[in-house]
């Protein structure tokens, strides 16, 4: 990876708006995540997942379900310590896309019917993080200032 390419993925403001989004928000996808990749707090765990995403015409649906909870696991983690941020937000926000128009999008618009609502508001939190970047109190605010 190029120098230029690194300090544009790790390029950022010194805003602590950011990590206030994305703290929060990296901890609620890790747990989501958790919950497709381990079975974790509550979850059904790869196979569980898989099987549903198969049932939905999600095909592989194991394969998907890895996709999936990997993209929030390790998403959010990166949310949460502010490491490759823009990127991981960019993952982030094109899973919730996906989550939408194949899973959520024929439900209408209230989670309490199983519309989407949540993944809009997590693909629009991640999105505007895509742009802003990690902000204050972040790895790549460090890493920012150790290339400059």
């Amino acid at each position: 990876m190029s120098l230029q390419l690194l300090k544009k993925l790790v390029s950022t403001n010194n805003s602590l708006a950011a990590f206030i989004l994305r703290a929060p928000i990296g901890i609620i996808l890790m747990a989501h995540g958790s919950q497709k990749l381990f079975g974790w707090f509550g979850g059904y765990g790869l196979e569980g997942t898989g099987q549903w995403m198969a049932s939905i015409g999600i095909e592989p649906g194991y394969l998907m379900a890895l996709l999936a909870g990997s993209a929030e696991f390790f998403g959010g983690l990166a949310l949460l310590i502010g490491l490759l941020t823009r990127p991981a937000a960019v993952v982030v926000a094109f899973t919730m896309l996906i989550a939408i128009f194949s899973v959520h999008i024929s439900h209408g618009l209230f989670l309490s019917n199983g519309g989407y609502e949540y993944a809009l508001s997590l693909f629009v939190v991640t999105f505007a993080i895509a742009i802003q970047g990690a902000g204050r109190l972040s790895i790549d605010k460090a890493i920012q200032e150790k290339l400059s």
